[in-house]
Order: structure tokens, then C-alpha cells, then sequence
């Protein structure tokens, strides 16, 4: 089912619980980890390395000029997609939305009912 992290080494790719993804000189550094398990103090992590793909592409259509770029490795592309398969948020549902958007309009109702007693209260002051 996840081919490309079980062939990093991951038994377990179901106990991932988040990444990162940082580059470093001309290396993108992925670092995995795992659920905290029961007694220990700190969770597990594992940390990889791909060299970035150097590409030469030219800079004008017009003069033979190029210039050299990088790139993310392909292999770590793939690794990111079963990453973000397995680590992303569950979806809101509708009711969820519903209720979200129920919760700001009295939040609204009542921020505007605050400010219209303030003004009132400063109307009275100046009688």
C-alpha cells in the first residue's frame, strides 16, 4: 500500500504522524515521525536525505545562455504523496460547516449587541 516508505525502511507506515521537509546546501532533508508510544518520553523520528536534481535550462529562447537549476528528487516526490495520504486532516463535513458558521453568526450577534450598548452607554454621557 506504501511501497516507497516501506522501501526506507518503515514497517509500520500507519504509526507516522507527521513530517517535515527542509533544504539543506544541495539536499532535501525529510524527517518522519512516529506516534509516541506507551512509556516512551520522547517520540521516534527518522531523518533522510536526497540530493536535489541539477538541471541546466536555458535562460533566453533567443541566445544559447543557460543557467543551472535544482530540483526536488523524484523519489522523494513519491514518499511525500504516501506522506500526505497517511498524515492529512479528515475532511470537515457539511454538518460540521453548518455548525461553524452557526457558531460565528451569534458570536457576531452578540460582538455587535456589545458595541451597540457601548455606543449608547457614551450617548447617555453626553445628555
Amino acid at each position: 500500500m506504501y511501497p516507497n516508505l516501506i522501501g526506507l525502511g518503515i514497517q509500520d507506515p500507519k504509526q507516522i504522524e507527521r513530517y517535515s521537509l527542509r533544504q539543506e546546501a544541495h539536499k532535501d532533508v525529510l524527517k518522519i515521525y512516529f506516534r509516541k508510544q506507551k512509556g516512551e518520553l520522547f517520540a521516534k523520528s527518522v531523518k533522510f536525505k536526497y540530493p536535489r536534481q541539477v538541471k541546466n535550462v536555458r535562460t533566453d529562447s533567443s541566445s544559447q545562455s543557460y543557467k543551472q537549476v535544482t530540483e526536488i528528487n523524484r523519489n522523494l516526490t513519491l514518499v511525500i504523496d504516501e506522506l500526505n495520504r497517511l498524515t492529512k486532516p479528515i475532511e470537515a463535513t457539511e454538518v460540521d460547516v453548518k455548525q461553524k458558521i452557526l457558531s460565528d453568526l451569534r458570536h457576531l450577534e452578540k460582538v455587535v449587541s456589545s458595541k451597540i450598548a457601548e455606543i449608547e452607554a457614551d450617548l447617555e454621557k453626553l445628555k
